[in-house]
């Protein structure tokens, strides 16, 4: 299957000074200086996918930077659960991301239910009392729907939290069946990242449970491309290539240590790691 490579820029846009990590560019070009500092190199991976998702001010210059080129897809972090429509709603959507308006930005793919998406949702429902964490997925169904139905592709987010472990097989079936209901799986691909074990001082997920999650996505909803979300890095570059059921992974590129931040030289050298060990199997 196609291998997939992307990079979720969160908020990489914000400058040391202000106590963010950026410290390549200027807020105004930071979208566009990544790009043309990658796309030469992406350039000579023709058969694979790769996909950025940036905030929202990073789009037009990353976009600009991407003219000419299909081998590099900009995308959002992620769309509203409602979408601006004829005879409907003109855009009152103060504070919120249509996808309409992510498409006119010139966006063709957007990341939905990454686990701070889902921290998020998770922790607003709890002010009401509510423990049911399927809505969450209702909402998210909402969002990949709005995504889908303005033709952006979809990388949808499911994994365990530390407390879900022991039902990690029902959390999982749940986040795709109430998550995707309904929708075309012919552009979405799906993520899987092990809440518990992402950040410092967590223990790495390992091959075989990787590997189980993956069978279980594709046994699930059908053989969709599964990437892993727990973090692509040089360290398990390899072992993850290994994985007959992954199909490319969202690359990890927070430091815990030193200077947090982007680094493009980094980054191509994780893609190189990956599609190496995948070219050799």
């Amino acid at each position: 299957m196609r291998q997939r490579i992307y990079v979720n820029f969160k908020r990489f846009d914000v400058p040391a000074s202000l106590g963010g990590v950026n410290r390549i560019a200027d807020i105004a070009s930071y979208g566009e200086t990544v790009v043309r500092a990658v796309l030469p190199f992406l350039m000579s991976y023709r058969g694979v996918e790769f996909a950025h998702f940036y905030p929202e001010a990073q789009i037009p210059g990353a976009v600009s930077a991407c003219a000419g080129s299909d081998v590099l897809k900009i995308g959002c972090q992620g769309v509203y659960r409602q979408d601006v429509s004829a005879g409907g709603s003109f855009g009152a959507f103060t504070t919120n991301r249509p996808a309409a308006a992510m498409v006119a930005l010139g966006c063709h793919s957007t990341i939905i239910g990454h686990c701070e998406e889902r921290k998020d949702k998770n922790e607003l429902f709890s002010l009401t009392g509510s423990t049911d964490r399927k809505l969450v997925n209702r909402v998210l169904n909402d969002e990949v729907r709005c995504a889908l139905n303005r033709g952006l592709d979809v990388l949808y987010c499911v994994g365990e939290q530390s407390d879900e472990m022991e039902r990690w097989d029902e959390v999982i079936r749940t986040q795709l069946s109430v998550g995707l209901e309904g929708c075309d799986l012919s552009k979405v691909v799906v993520a899987y990242e092990p809440v518990w074990s992402i950040g410092p001082g967590k223990t790495p997920a390992g091959k075989e449970y990787i590997a189980k999650v993956a069978r279980l996505v594709k046994e699930t909803i059908g053989n969709v491309p599964v990437v892993y979300g727990g973090g692509l890095k040089a360290e398990n570059a390899a072992m993850l290539a290994s994985i007959d059921e992954i199909d490319g992974g969202l690359i990890a590129l927070t430091r815990f240590s030193g200077q947090i931040g982007f680094y493009p030289d980094e980054y191509l050298e994780i893609i190189r790691l990956y599609m190496a060990a995948k070219s050799a199997r």
